[in-house]
């Protein structure tokens, strides 16, 4: 079996870093492509109920298993899966930026995606300044002017971020105003790096080989400028985007994967979990035990096609008087 790797881990969510850390600690050949690191706990300032962690945030928390994963050998590498085909016992994993991954099992965990606007130059400029990931990406701009698409709470993160990083940041949101806490907003213009574009939309994303410009139409008025930015950060929610497995996996009515406790799908080799499971609580701790789930499956899976025997063992083991 010529394969690059035993299983292929998709979403950078804590589904798909728990699922990493397990399969690699299960000395399995793992690699994670992921668009971002955090997945929607990215939106998640705070989480003070996961077991055993007081306080933390979401962000941090993804972090620490994404570290824990790449410890015991898994690798990473950030894009985004376009395509997933089956040829006999192999897996074809193919990314938006081209390459392609050849594995033995593959588990589909990548939560819900980022929400694209949609418009011209957004795709051709993916991972070129344009960043769905704030927190991942503010860094490689650090000192640049900027556009930030968010509005309500999903803009908090986002907006702190840029007020420390940015030179200069063009808030651009569909309403009056881009949050109703005023004391946030307060804060955040405090800091004269936000500059406000309300009642706006993008209409366009230019720039040749990279981010150059973001053109801006006012709602009300009708007219449009053009905004000299390196990167627009786009942080407009999530959804589910399931139909380049949909040949593998059955769907609910949501577009969610329909897969059992086990983390196992109806394609032998396939597995899911988190928040693209039809599974209906959606919390970290349930998505990072679907996670393991499905890793210890894969992992059974994977073996098996060796000829391998499987010992399961616990985490604790009885110590001799």
């Amino acid at each position: 079996m010529n394969a690059d790797y035993d299983v292929v881990v998709v979403g950078g969510g804590i589904a798909g870093f728990s699922a990493a850390l397990y399969a690699a600690r299960q000395r399995l050949r793992t690699l994670v492509v992921a668009k971002d690191v955090g997945g929607q706990l990215n939106m998640t300032t705070l989480v003070e109920n996961y077991p055993a962690i007081m306080k933390i945030s979401g962000p941090e928390l993804v972090a620490r298993v994404h570290q824990q994963a790449e410890r015991f050998g898994a690798e990473v590498i950030f894009d985004e899966v376009t395509g997933v085909e089956k040829e006999g016992n192999i897996f074809k994993v193919k990314t938006y930026g081209g390459d392609e991954y050849r594995t033995l099992a593959v588990i589909l965990a990548f939560g819900k995606t980022p929400r694209e606007l949609g418009v011209p130059g957004e795709a051709k400029l993916k991972n070129k300044g344009v960043s769905y990931c704030t927190i991942c990406d503010a860094p490689f701009f650090k000192g640049q002017d900027v556009a930030l698409v968010s509005w309500g709470d999903l803009a908090r993160e986002p907006a702190t971020i840029l007020s420390s990083t940015s030179n200069r940041f063009y808030w651009i949101f569909p309403g009056e105003r881009p949050i109703q806490d005023e004391e946030f907003l307060s804060t955040v213009l405090g800091a004269g790096r936000a500059v406000l574009v309300p009642n706006s939309e993008v209409v366009e994303i230019k720039g040749a080989n990279k981010v150059e410009a973001v053109a801006v139409k006012n709602r009300k008025t009708g007219e449009v400028q053009e905004l000299k930015v390196a990167a627009v950060f786009v942080e407009v929610g999530y959804v589910t985007k399931t139909d380049f497995v949909r040949h593998l996996v059955d769907l609910n009515d949501r577009g969610e994967i329909i897969a059992d406790w086990e983390g196992r799908t109806k394609t032998p080799g396939v597995f899911a979990a988190g928040d693209v499971i039809q599974y209906p609580y959606k919390q970290a701790v349930i998505a990072a035990a679907q996670g393991v789930a499905a890793a210890l499956s894969a992992t059974a899976y994977v073996m098996g096609l060796k000829g391998r025997k499987v010992v399961s063992l616990t985490d604790w083991r009885a110590e001799k008087a």
